[in-house]
Order: structure tokens, then C-alpha cells, then sequence
């Protein structure tokens, strides 16, 4: 709510260039240089300590149809570090002005028409490497051919039974997971 009149007052629309300097700004000042995450439902700790990087770093090159064995990519985010993701990411994805990534690090998808989408999904997700994770379990995961993939929105599930992060797992994708903004909290480190 104060976001928003935040962003009312100063003129940034939501999705726009100005509206994501806004939102690494804030994360910039409230999460800490080092921190543990936990679920904002039950306070369980879903990570180990981990060190915030300035960004989410560039997705490592994967040949993937050339590998031996199936399985993940290489992880986006080095183990024992976190990063936030400016853009929106999850479903509701809506049908783009102008073909694009749907999501972040991500190839263009298209609806049944054809139309590019784009998500409008969270901004803020703290991106990490999946080995950095504690008690999460799969659930609702759209699958592929060796993974998850981030299409069906949030797919891990604290003990509680609270959905809070979405895992991409797939070969063919980044090998991430993103802890939601709205399920987690930071507890800083000392």
C-alpha cells in the first residue's frame, strides 16, 4: 500500500523502467548483506546463511541437448549466495504489446493464439542456488523432460503446507529457485 502511493507520488507505473529502480532501491535498503530465509508462515528456515550479490548474475552457457547425462543446468546464483529479481516473475502472464521473455532468463512463450506473453507476476524474488534450500518439497510442478519448469507459479512447499518459492529444474532452463516476496522474510545474519 505504501509502494503504491509511493510510486503514485512520484510518478513510476508498475512494469515500467522506473518502477524496477524503485524496486531494487527498497531491496537495496531492508534485506541485509547476509541472511537466512524463512517462511513468514510458520518462521521455519528454508535456507542457510547466505550473501546478497549486487544482481542476479548472467545464466551460465548449458548445451544442454549435447550433454551426457540429463538433469539440471548450472546453477544461476553460486551456492551460499541470494539475489533479487527486479522484473516480475510468475504467473498471471498476459499477452505482451511486443514479443519478449515472459520472464526473466527465459525464451518467449506464446498463448494459444500465438500472442508473445509477459508475466505480471512479483517483483522481488530472491533468486538462489536450489542446493541452498532446506526442508522445501515439490508440488503442482509443471514437469519436462528432466525437471521443473516455473510455468505453473509457485511449486515448493514449506513443512507447514505453505507454498513459497518456485523451482526451475528443467535442463533446457535456468537452474534456479526463486523464494516469493510475499511467503519469506529475511533474518539477518550477524
Amino acid at each position: 500500500m505504501a509502494d503504491q502511493r509511493h510510486q503514485e507520488a512520484s510518478g513510476a507505473q508498475p512494469g515500467s523502467e522506473q518502477d524496477a529502480v524503485h524496486v531494487a532501491a527498497m531491496v537495496e535498503e531492508a534485506l541485509p548483506r547476509t541472511a537466512v530465509f524463512a517462511c513468514a508462515a510458520c518462521g521455519a528456515v528454508l535456507t542457510g546463511p547466505l550473501k546478497r550479490l549486487p544482481a542476479v548474475p548472467e545464466v551460465p552457457f548449458y548445451a544442454w541437448w549435447e550433454a551426457e547425462e540429463m538433469g539440471p543446468s548450472p546453477a544461476t546464483v553460486p551456492l551460499g549466495c541470494y539475489a533479487i529479481e527486479t522484473e516480475p516473475y510468475d504467473p498471471p502472464l498476459v499477452v505482451a504489446g511486443i514479443p519478449g521473455p515472459a520472464t526473466p532468463r527465459r525464451g518467449t512463450l506464446h498463448d494459444i493464439d500465438g500472442q508473445p506473453l509477459a508475466s505480471r507476476g512479483p517483483r522481488g524474488n530472491v533468486v538462489m542456488n536450489p542446493e541452498d534450500s532446506r526442508g522445501l518439497t515439490t508440488r503442482h510442478a509443471s514437469s519436462a523432460c528432466c525437471g521443473a519448469t516455473p510455468d505453473g507459479g509457485l511449486n515448493q512447499v514449506c513443512a507447514c503446507g505453505t507454498l513459497v518459492a518456485t523451482l526451475c529444474s528443467d535442463c533446457c532452463l535456468p537452474y534456479e529457485l526463486r523464494l516469493s516476496p510475499d511467503h519469506v522474510r529475511a533474518l539477518p545474519v550477524r
